[in-house]
């Protein structure tokens, strides 16, 4: 007699499936007849509620592990049928969820009921001022212990979530959460099916309810008074999270959450945008700028500089190699979700710096991307263009770093400005990061090479968040829908390249640790040369500290945060050097002088002049107003064969002259050490 032929594995999870939901079915009526029973029947039902939902997470496992290869025989519309089978088992969960969320709502209010009926007995036997004290302690008990009903929503994991300390609340996706208290910290006090209570992050959870509009002013109104009960609180919190820096992410986000909230919940923006870390942190002050790590560094003693120092043998400043030196090319990023229409992009961008996965290391550089209508998810770097390339669009960025951290790396952050059409309110967003380790888990450096990056979501002190959720969403199980998934995640592409003698000589006259762009890393290192010239070879007493009468010492930092002045220098600088003979490119105290006089015709005229509006980020209108004064000064300086005549022209009014533009104050200037 031949052996009865094994049930199709996909035909016996459908059939569980059909099982369990009969016994679901059979718990709903139950409960439904069953609500107004005593709490032991309730607990009995709550029991029944986990059993059967650990059933249905065990099938839908079994359904996970299924493939086309382990039928029998061949099964028509194998992946469409896995799918509506897990979309059903799915189903079953969100019942079973709910009704475990239900039960534990009563029983909270017959618990709430007793102990009223226990105050109202002991108010009748106590005295009226004993009563009074009771009544108001029991009513600050109630507040601190019952948080706001309009808080208390519901709310669908978007992804797996494991507790990283003791008090965190460990969830899985799709599980639904009733959240008890929202803290402005982003981490929220919330409780599963189980009855378990703890803090989840707010980046994993989407609104369960339909009524979008409702809940977005429900949670204002309770984000808006817990921001005023449970500050000292929640910045305890944050400090135990996470060191250095987070203040400023932490003010980003208390102050443009509910902006990210609005746009998020309208559609314009997916979830996974956040208010720019890098952005925040590059007005927290002068720290995070070029300018800031292009001066000397002093000495733990004060008496010397650290980072400067002289070389009798060959007369100019000592080279310095650093523990990472290195050229890295963005060659563009790839399906970049897009915003809205009620918000209009001014500027896309990537921001990068140095990171130890705990604080920034160095100034943040930003290189601005292009992106052409018919591609609008894709950016890209380094356009052609006539003449010069911006700096502010060069892809060629150096990399110097003399950190000893084991986790040294470099973060990107792709980043949007933008403006709202309703109400003309502007910000930059975080369209995701990335973050790059320099060295393996050996310490070797990383080769240089090509890198596919794909983005993560939030912000860089947050983890397992997706720049767009739905893309996973729509994930199937099949390795090939996994790989067009995978396609579809948004990546940034870029290259690590080592340096030829020549990048590596100049690239040695600058700051140990220093992010910028290589096209203009040439006038940075004239600048270093002239400071060691001035502080180290002129000065006639090492030990004065008198301020040093010297122009473009004292305004040259102002270029990099004014790259159009910037490419202003670079072009003049470009004209006069073709210029020189062979031997006075040979020689380094011709090129010197020489680039002093560009520096007086073309730089500082420009810094002082009134005609040109003052650098804003991201308005295209003032952009192109300060590039056509800079072109007509350029192309007057060049027919005049200098800025002399453009200088004491009647039409040309320019700022007085301040002693601080004048005079370098190194000790004013110098970093602090920070060893």
């Amino acid at each position: 007699m031949l052996a009865r032929r094994p049930r199709d594995p996909l035909q016996a999870v459908r059939r569980r499936g059909q099982e369990l939901k009969l016994q679901v079915d059979s718990l709903l009526s139950e409960s439904q007849s069953k609500g107004s029973l005593e709490p032991s029947s309730r607990r009995d039902l709550y029991q029944r509620c986990v059993q059967l939902k650990q059933a249905v997470d065990e099938n839908k496992t079994t359904l996970q592990k299924l493939s086309k290869a382990d039928e029998a025989a061949p099964v028509a519309n194998y992946n469409q049928r896995k799918e509506e089978e897990q979309k059903f088992l799915d189903k079953l969960t969100h019942q079973l969820q709910e009704l475990a969320v239900s039960i534990g709502k009563e029983k909270e209010e017959d618990d709430g009921e007793e102990g009223e009926e226990e105050e109202e007995e002991e108010e009748e036997e106590s005295e009226e001022s004993s009563g009074e004290e009771e009544e108001s302690e029991e009513e600050e008990k109630q507040r601190n212990e019952s948080p706001d009903p309009a808080a208390r929503k519901e709310y669908i994991a978007l992804g797996d979530f494991t507790a990283q300390q003791a008090g965190d609340l460990t969830f899985q996706k799709g599980e639904i959460l009733l959240i008890i208290e929202k803290k402005p910290d982003g981490w929220w006090v919330a409780k599963n099916a189980k009855g378990n209570e703890g803090l989840v992050p707010r980046t994993y959870l989407e609104p369960y309810t339909k009524d979008k509009e409702d809940q977005e002013s429900s949670e204002e109104d309770s984000e808006e008074a817990e921001e005023a009960t449970d500050e000292t609180a929640d910045g305890a919190q944050v400090k135990q999270r996470t060191e250095s820096h987070w203040s400023a992410v932490r003010k980003a986000i208390s102050e443009q959450i509910n902006t990210v909230d609005v746009l998020t919940t309208m559609g314009a923006i997916p979830s996974g945008f956040r208010p720019s870390t890098l952005a925040q942190l590059l007005e927290e002050g002068n720290q995070f700028r070029a300018s800031y790590f292009l001066q000397p560094e002093l000495t733990a003693s004060q008496l010397a500089f650290r980072d400067l120092m002289w070389d009798a043998k060959a007369g100019t400043i000592r080279s310095r190699p650093s523990r990472v030196s290195l050229v890295l090319t963005l060659w563009s990023c790839k399906m970049i979700p897009l915003p809205g229409t009620s918000i209009q992009v001014l500027s896309r961008h990537v921001r990068l710096c140095l990171f130890d996965g705990n604080k920034v290391l160095s100034n943040i550089h930003t290189v601005r991307a292009t992106w052409q209508p018919k591609k609008p998810k894709t950016w890209a770097f380094s356009p052609q263009v006539t003449g010069i390339l911006p700096c502010l669009l060069d892809g060629d960025c150096f990399i110097r770093s003399n950190s000893s951290s084991p986790d040294l790396g470099i973060l990107f952050e792709l980043g949007i400005s933008y403006i709202r059409n309703s109400t003309g309110e502007r910000g930059e967003l975080s369209c995701g990061w990335v973050f790059l380790k320099l060295f393996d888990t050996s310490g070797a450096p990383i080769p240089a090479r090509t890198y596919e990056l794909c983005l993560n979501g939030g912000t860089p002190y947050e983890k397992g968040v997706e720049v767009d959720p739905s893309v996973s969403r729509r994930a199937h199980s099949s390795v090939f829908h996994q790989m067009l998934t995978m396609r579809r995640q948004p990546q940034l592409l870029v290259k690590l390249r080592s340096l030829n003698q020549r990048s590596r000589n100049i690239l040695s006259m600058l700051p140990e640790t220093l992010v910028g762009s290589m096209c203009s890393s040439h006038l940075l290192m004239f600048y270093r040369q002239i400071l060691g010239d001035v502080l180290l070879k002129e000065r006639m007493n090492l030990q004065s500290a008198d301020l040093i009468s010297h122009p473009m010492l004292a305004t040259f930092p102002k270029l990099l945060e004014q790259p159009d002045v910037m490419d202003a220098l670079r072009s003049s600088w470009a004209e006069k050097e073709s210029t020189l003979k062979r031997s006075e490119k040979r020689d380094r105290e011709v090129l010197k002088a020489k680039f002093l006089l560009v520096y007086h015709d073309c730089a500082f005229p420009l810094l002082h002049s009134t005609f040109l509006p003052p650098f804003r980020w991201a308005e295209e209108e003032t952009e192109a107003a300060r590039w056509k004064i800079i072109a007509d000064f350029l192309k007057q300086t060049r027919e005049n064969e200098g800025a002399l005549q453009a200088l004491l022209s009647p039409d040309r009014v320019h700022e007085p002259f301040d002693l601080s533009e004048q005079a370098y104050d190194f000790l004013a200037e110098v970093r602090k050490n920070s060893t």
